[in-house]
């Protein structure tokens, strides 16, 4: 499995404090049969982190790895803040792209609002980055009205939802709203989003096999990621055995 979106870099954000903990958690992915980590760190007016900063972490962390014998590779990202991408330069943006591809992670606000999202995503994309948006599941706006994502969908944005969402670390109202975007068809990739190896674990499998998708598992945390991080075609989402007819959003995700 690829994990797109993951905090393992040590003692810039939010995530591992120390190498040790960064190794700690990278054995916890292997152990999942993750294969490839894209070190998203924040990139936010909190943790004002840079590209050249990121790349360093990245290598040290890569040769820790070889020494340790951990078959998993980190490759380079960022978990862009929308506040933030109007002051970030040109070219130090690109570097901050997934992996080096044409990709940006892109995270929504926690808040009841996201007003200008649109312009932000069309913004990145006039400047030639493609844009896939973190956990939308847990953005409050995005709940008030889903209409929102399926706009930015539609307009060549992909999305990236936590596995965790799905079975229940954020509440039920994300675990609900999270299956209800994969029933949709307004996701396109599921990611550890892991902060650890205990508290914010790097899963993704196990997840999906707790939910009614798991015959997608290959197509959102293999196919999709690998064809983002090498700016390939993105490829068709696999036919699901049945499809249920659903009910209008209104039903039970209607503005609140």
């Amino acid at each position: 499995m690829i994990d797109l979106h993951s905090h393992v870099l040590p003692g810039i954000d939010d995530g591992p404090a120390t190498i040790e903990d960064s190794i700690a958690l990278v054995r916890a992915a292997e152990a999942t049969g993750t294969r490839v980590m894209v070190a998203t760190s924040h990139v936010s007016w909190r943790y004002p982190n840079d590209a050249a900063t990121i790349t360093r972490l990245t290598d040290e962390l890569n040769k820790r790895l070889g020494e340790e014998g951990i078959a998993v590779e980190i490759r380079p990202g960022a978990e862009i803040a929308t506040t933030r991408t109007e002051e970030i330069a040109p070219d130090e943006l690109k570097r901050l792209r997934l992996g080096d591809g044409p990709w940006v992670l892109l995270e929504p606000p926690f808040t009841p609002i996201v007003a200008g999202l649109d312009a932000v995503v069309a913004g990145l994309q006039r400047a030639g980055h493609r844009v896939v948006l973190a956990h939308p599941e847990r953005c409050p706006a995005l709940h008030r009205d889903p209409q929102i994502l399926e706009s930015l969908v539609r307009n060549g944005v992909l999305t990236s939802i936590t596995a965790g969402s799905l079975v229940g670390r954020f509440g039920g109202e994300v675990r609900r709203f999270a299956r209800r975007l994969l029933e949709q068809d307004l996701v396109h990739n599921v990611a550890s989003d892991a902060h650890d190896a205990i508290r914010r674990p790097p899963g993704m499998a196990g997840e999906l096999s707790e939910t009614r998708f798991s015959e997608l598992a290959d197509w959102l945390t293999n196919a999709v990621p690998a064809a983002i991080l090498d700016g390939e075609e993105i490829p068709a989402r696999p036919a699901r055995p049945i499809e249920k007819q659903m009910r209008p959003w209104r039903v039970r995700f209607g503005r609140r």
